[in-house]
């Protein structure tokens, strides 16, 4: 037996012995059978036998072949508003890319500050920044944009794998899978997971996200990671060039050889901060975030930007949509039985049973999900796992909503960093054999602790500010 169908058979197992061990008291049939479902459904997910698009669809055609739920029911997750959201910023983003407005953009802010190995991390940062909200995938963003920019580069300056990484391959690769896991975290639709998080808080504690509202509270906090992390890794990780003569005329160059914005370029340019003002503005012309995105792929469309091929091609949106649909059906079946209020309830008294205060109790919940993260090679698997249940937890023991849901919400970014398989632009980054797997981990957790206390005690009297709690 190959490795592929043990996997299939340790998930196969786990769904029989929960589904036939004896159903807790206070529950339903139903809940516990949806619960074992799911619980299956998300095993699948980290061990990864098959893709799992496939096995979020195998998961909901369990739940409706057994009668757990209806068909219905089971393709529920399909249709919901917020999986076409993420589609259409998958549209988008493949917008940015083939246009060649990424690349532009990088090697702009290359140009203007890429002096130094320090001012071209701060150069990098500030490129995966401001595509980020168009771009929710973070493979894209760090594989498909910036990554080639950053390798050619280091080549340019003689590091290469091997003895001279350090010169500043190793230091680069750093600061972009780092960026990329804190601008993740500053916008919904910076990366794919975000809008689970945002319908499992919705589905399981009724407390709704908007696109403004994570972004307002998360662009202090992130900001400042977004200073604090280049400088911070600079002195942990210093390039052994300093000075960055070459970069700038390496942008230089490439800017002239893309020649002036296409017509392509300045239509998507037009469509992301169309979508961006009006996603920023919804409270005051009403109009979904999902529609904004529905309006700028039809844009995008009539003009020809993106031809139909390409909305079929991209594998990204619909394997998305299969995944998050399926789990999006599942964890709103197990709400409503019942399951994680019970499960809330049960952890809510032993914690306040202990005299433990909301906001200690609050910390130490954060910090558990957050290194939990060693044990998970896929952010949506843990997010499905783990979100939902911690954040009824926090809740259940005097934690505001809305801070509680933000929170974890932005911490399921955070923690990206902490190992070489973390999130998945980590293949691309790690694969390019510039940084050991002992710097990786180590850079990680001190990186990925920094920001947890930013977002904890600045972001918290951010949030405070704001008034989420």
């Amino acid at each position: 037996m190959d490795t592929r169908h043990r996997k299939l058979l340790a998930v196969l197992l786990v769904l029989l012995i929960l589904w036939f061990l004896p159903i807790p008291e206070g529950l339903t049939p139903a809940a516990w059978h949806t619960f074992a479902i799911f619980a299956a459904t998300i095993l699948g997910f980290i061990l990864q036998p098959i893709p799992i698009g496939a096995m979020g669809f195998i998961g909901v055609t369990a739940a409706a072949l057994t009668g757990t739920l209806s068909v219905g029911e089971a393709i529920s997750g399909y249709g919901n508003s917020t999986i076409w959201l993420i589609i259409c910023a998958f549209l988008l983003s493949r917008g940015f890319i083939k246009s060649g407005l990424g690349r532009r953009i990088a090697f702009l802010i290359i140009q203007k500050i890429g002096r130094s190995s320090l001012t071209l991390g701060y150069a990098i940062t500030a490129s995966d920044f401001i595509i980020s909200p168009a771009t929710p995938s973070s493979t894209a963003r760090a594989g498909g944009i910036v990554f080639p920019i950053i390798k050619s580069l280091s080549s340019a300056l003689g590091s290469e794998p091997g003895e001279t990484a350090r010169k500043f391959g190793a230091y680069i690769m750093q600061i972009e899978y780092q960026a990329n896991a804190i601008t993740c975290a500053m916008f919904m639709t910076a990366m794919a997971g975000n809008p689970l998080s945002v319908e499992l808080a919705a589905k399981a504690t009724d407390t709704q996200i908007t696109w403004s509202g994570w972004a307002i509270a998360a662009i202090v906090p992130g900001l400042i990671s977004l200073i604090v992390m280049p400088y911070l890794l600079y002195k942990l990780f210093p390039p052994e060039i300093e000075e960055m003569p070459l970069a700038k005329q390496m942008a230089t160059d490439e800017l002239e050889k893309m020649g002036a914005m296409s017509a392509v370029e300045k239509i998507v340019s037009f469509v992301f901060c169309g979508a961006l003002l009006l996603w920023a503005t919804s409270e005051i012309h009403h109009i979904g975030a999902t529609t904004v995105g529905m309006l700028a792929v039809v844009v995008m469309i009539l003009t020809e930007v993106l031809t139909w091929d390409d909305v079929l091609n991209e594998k990204g949106a619909w394997n998305t949509m299969f995944w998050m649909g399926s789990l999006i059906a599942l964890a709103s079946a197990l709400s409503k039985s019942g399951f994680i209020k019970y499960v809330a309830e049960g952890a809510g008294s032993a914690i306040e049973s202990a005299g433990i205060s909301w906001t200690l109790a609050f910390v130490l919940l954060i910090l558990i999900y957050v290194y939990s993260h060693y044990g998970f090679a896929s952010v949506s698997a843990h997010i499905g796992a783990m979100y939902a249940a911690f954040l009824t937890v926090a809740i259940a023991v005097g934690t505001s909503p809305m801070l509680a849901a933000i929170a974890f919400a932005a911490m399921s970014n955070i923690m990206i960093p902490l190992t070489h398989y973390g999130g998945g632009a980590a293949p691309i980054l790690y694969g390019a054999g510039y940084v050991p797997q002992n710097d990786w981990w180590r850079l990680g957790f001190i990186i990925t602790t920094v920001n947890v206390a930013i977002w904890l005690i600045l972001g918290g009297a951010w949030w405070k500010v704001i008034g989420l709690w």
